[in-house]
């Protein structure tokens, strides 16, 4: 179902000479330029009551007319699920996802993901791309989302995204131990074989990841990390790539590693931890109404904090 409006305007003389889609931009700040261009291709723009290009040059004082469609998420997609909601304005909404939620449906997920409980929350996300959803966590990892509310909001929040002005602090459980912090640059692309995994691989995106060393066990560490990049299951396939696999990763963790000495408390504590110890504890961006740069931070889950509890008493 679309959700359509009518928006009219004249072209500004100053803005004579530029592309009509450029153009465009200026003015309906509330809309990506490719939402504009879209919308062009799709026939719902007229310039003087005639189709146009988005490369045509506009000249000052042209009559715009322009059909402006959103896809609507039906509303039996809307289901009532629990959010734990840290923050919450007209235009956005800060969520800690639990370990289990999917965010947002897919194969062998179809319902009960956090986009469906996002409509039922509140409606006007109805009419956004992906109920306001900008970045994902895999459905294993728990953490901190920012949700946009607004198209402005959703433009200006994508935007901090690209420019990397989004700020995303992890905490990992890995196996084996580090010397020191440093920085992952390896290029991550779709597995050549395995289509559901992804890899380090030469034809793939730029991807950067920083970690620094939080605390050491017997044969484990616990880091900060912090990405540069959000490539999907990043941290993951990165820790992996450098042969320290996020404890309990059921993709990309490998081979349990036990180390001499290691009590039956902790061999078995790690045996049973089925997911991927991985927490988004920190999230900073610039409010996309008033600038003001806004900060969240969260504790590890109570599996996490029971893991490095279990970690510390068997190296005392």
């Amino acid at each position: 179902m679309l959700d359509k409006k009518t928006e009219t305007l004249i072209i500004p003389d100053l803005l004579r000479e530029l592309r009509l889609d450029q153009a465009l931009a200026q003015i309906l700040t509330d809309y990506s330029r490719s939402q504009i261009q879209q919308w062009i291709e799709s026939g719902n723009v007229l310039v003087n009551q005639r189709p146009c290009k988005a490369k045509m040059k506009v000249k000052g004082g042209e009559v715009v007319n322009i059909e402006v469609t959103f896809k609507s998420h039906a509303e039996s997609l809307a289901q009532e699920i629990p959010l734990s909601i840290l923050f919450e304005d007209e235009s956005i909404i800060i969520i800690n996802k639990p370990v289990g939620m999917v965010v947002h449906p897919g194969a062998g997920n179809a319902d009960q993901t956090l986009f469906n409980a996002l409509l039922h929350h509140s409606s006007q996300l109805q009419s956004l791309p992906r109920a306001g959803i900008l970045h994902r966590l895999d459905k294993n990892t728990s953490g901190l989302l920012v949700i946009a509310k607004t198209p402005l909001a959703f433009k200006k929040l994508s935007h901090q995204l690209k420019n990397r002005t989004i700020k995303r602090e992890y905490r990992a459980i890995v196996q084996g131990l580090f010397i020191s912090g440093g920085l992952i640059d390896a290029p991550i692309g779709r597995h050549p074989i395995h289509r559901k995994r992804m890899t380090v691989i030469d034809t793939g995106k730029s991807s950067q990841t920083h970690y620094r060393i939080i605390e050491k066990y017997r044969a484990h560490t616990l880091l900060q990390v912090r990405l540069e990049t959000g490539r999907t299951h990043q941290i993951r396939v990165h820790f992996s790539h450098i042969h320290h696999p996020i404890v309990g990763d059921p993709v990309y963790g490998g081979r349990m590693q036990l180390a001499k000495g290691m009590s039956n408390q902790l061999i078995t504590a790690l045996r049973e931890f089925k997911r991927q110890a991985l927490h988004a504890c920190a999230l900073g961006l610039y409010h996309p109404d008033t600038d003001e740069l806004m900060q969240w931070q969260i504790n590890l889950p109570d599996d996490m904090q029971k893991l490095i509890h279990i970690l510390r008493d068997d190296i005392q």
